[in-house]
């Protein structure tokens, strides 16, 4: 009976270390899934990191083009407006003269198509 309970004891204590065996592996394997989820996040949020600088440079010439380009327009039409202000300046005088001449200097006569009746 000694032998059997012996026996018994062995499988026990057997049982016992495969349990725990068993159990070790599980947390290993949740150590590593754990493990292998935050390297995976970390490589997500690189990505996502290298994607997003890449947008931000690919934005930044396009509204450094876009950038130029109204300053480029700008400029155009700031020369315009100094070009048309010029342009009075130096006609002024002789327009206003020519008006004034038109209103002042009027020659009373009859309308070519005016017809007396008698």
């Amino acid at each position: 009976m000694a032998s059997q309970s012996q026996g018994i004891q062995q499988l026990l204590q057997a049982e016992k270390r495969a349990a725990e065996k068993v159990a070790d592996a599980r947390k290993r394997k949740a150590r590593r899934l754990k493990q292998a989820k935050e390297e995976a996040q970390m490589e997500v949020e690189q990505y996502r990191r290298e994607r997003e600088q890449e947008f931000q440079s690919k934005q930044q010439a396009a509204m450094g083009s876009q950038g130029n380009l109204s300053a480029e327009v700008e400029q155009a039409t700031r020369r315009q407006v100094q070009g048309m202000q010029s342009s009075q300046q130096r006609n002024r005088e002789r327009v206003l003269a020519q008006l004034l001449g038109m209103v002042c200097d009027v020659r009373p006569q009859l309308h070519p198509n005016y017809r007396i009746s008698a």
